[in-house]
């Protein structure tokens, strides 16, 4: 009786381990996700995503192979370091203003809220950092595996500035290592990137847990270094001058965007058609070169068995003018500013589609949280992505919201921007269907003042959604 009683205990301990073994083998693994920053990069900057003159072999692979949203935006800034804004809502999740508070937090160290990288920490992500890191919370506190940690932007030198004076002027060359910039340490910091992701992917293809990868290039900000073969790409003489080309945008002073301000100096007032086709032919070619790196961390995924399991996304914190209404940085209201590429692919997602809703690029925080199955926390403000990988096309958002210092407000609803510049009493009213590039302004032409009005109320409501320190109505009489 004692064997048997034995014999059914040990079958019934067999039973359990054999259907536990079981539930481990069917229980569902949790995706890797590959997160790829981009800074300074606007939305014309890939090729098959419309920059036909841009060279770009492997985000346009990446595009194809997933869903690209063609109007991703970023809120703007409070300073004029408009991507620690960016990056900070990106963190947090949380709209600008209360993103602004929680950096005002995080520099007194008061910030004890999970941020993007704790709660995929919390999910059981292998979490991983290098590159640029632009928020007051150190990198090693909120990631595991931290390489290299690089400031807001290279380091500078006066060369760099007011150029070209003239044709043919030698003073700056992309690829001279002297004056450090991209190339301080050696090697250029976007191949830096890619040598550390090869090896964190090395090392992770040996490791069966989940990894969260936050990979922030540097590039294509200032200063706009590469090697030669990259600028020989493009030469001079063939970059088109934007169409929006201006000597000096006419309220540069009233909305913060003046001529000391540091972007703004990369190029010499008033602005010429050469120093802008100089300064986008570096532009163009940076991004080339950041286009090869990617592709070299996409092999290594591939090679490392994981791509299966793996999502892909791609994004920028901001874009950037590039001498489009006479500016150089992105302390602005405009698209080219505003508005950034945005891809994700991997597992489910439909290849080569598009998605037209208006989101924002912090969305992604969310999107990345509903991937690894973590429940978005009450205080994450922005909004999953994963539906409009599906089809569905009714937004998040009623209207896009921009908004930089005291100095700009904007709102973008309904195929139409108004742009408000409350130190010159002005609003910029643009038809976003029929006038893209931003070269109309119809603010003070009767025929659209049932717009211009509709608006200038939607972006009233829209401040207190956001809470917005900013009284317009005290500033501007519409």
């Amino acid at each position: 009786m004692k064997n048997i009683k034995y014999s059914l205990s040990l079958l019934f301990t067999l039973v359990l381990i054999i259907t536990a073994c079981a539930e481990q083998e069917q229980a569902p693994t949790k995706p890797n996700i590959l997160f790829i920053f981009a800074d300074d990069l606007t939305y014309q900057s890939i090729n098959a995503l419309g920059a036909s003159d841009l060279i770009t072999p492997n985000l346009d692979k990446l595009a194809k192979s997933g869903v690209s949203f063609s109007n991703s935006f970023n809120m703007g800034g409070w300073n004029g370091a408009v991507c620690v804004a960016s990056r900070t809502m990106l963190l947090t999740g949380k709209y600008i203003w209360n993103a602004y508070q929680a950096d005002s937090l995080m520099g007194k160290k008061n910030y004890q809220t999970p941020v993007w990288s704790e709660l995929m920490e919390s999910a059981g992500y292998d979490t991983y950092m290098s590159g640029k890191w632009h928020i007051k919370k150190p990198a090693t506190a909120v990631f595991q595996n931290v390489v290299h940690v690089r400031p807001g932007m290279p380091n500078q030198t006066e060369s760099g500035y007011n150029r070209p004076l003239y044709k043919n002027d030698r003073s700056w060359l992309p690829w001279d290592k002297s004056k450090e910039g991209f190339w301080k340490g050696g090697k250029h910091w976007s191949e830096v990137l890619a040598d550390d992701a090869v090896a964190f992917l090395d090392t992770a293809s040996k490791n069966e847990d989940p990894f969260f990868m936050y990979l922030a290039f540097n590039a294509p900000h200032d200063p706009r270094q590469s090697p030669r073969s990259f600028v020989d790409m493009y030469p001079v003489d063939d970059i088109d001058v934007p169409v929006n080309f201006l000597k000096e945008y006419p309220y540069n002073e009233a909305m913060g965007s003046g001529r000391k301000l540091r972007d703004e100096r990369l190029a010499p007032f008033p602005r010429t058609e050469y120093s802008v086709k100089v300064n986008r032919q570096e532009y163009y070619a940076s991004i080339t070169h950041m286009d090869e790196q990617i592709g070299k961390i996409l092999d290594r995924l591939e090679a490392s068995g994981k791509m299966d399991n793996t999502y892909i996304i791609f994004a920028a914190d901001h874009g950037l003018s590039v001498g489009q209404h006479g500016l150089l940085g992105k302390q602005n209201m405009y698209d080219h500013s505003m508005r950034v590429p945005l891809i994700i692919s991997g597992g489910n997602i439909p290849k080569n589609a598009k998605a037209a809703t208006d989101v924002y690029v912090q969305d992604i925080m969310p999107t990345v949280l509903e991937l690894a199955g973590v429940d978005k926390p009450a205080y994450v403000d922005f909004h999953s992505l994963l539906p409009f990988t599906k089809g569905q096309t009714t937004g998040n958002y009623t209207s896009i919201y921009g908004a930089y210092t005291m100095k700009q407000r904007m709102i973008r609803s309904d195929g139409f921007k108004l742009i408000a510049y409350p130190s010159a009493n002005k609003l910029r009213l643009f038809d976003m269907k029929n006038d893209p590039l931003e070269m109309n302004d119809l603010a003070d032409n009767d025929d659209f003042k049932t717009e211009k009005d509709k608006l200038w109320l939607a972006l009233l409501l829209l401040q207190k959604e956001m809470n917005d320190p900013l009284n317009l109505e005290e500033y501007i009489s519409n």
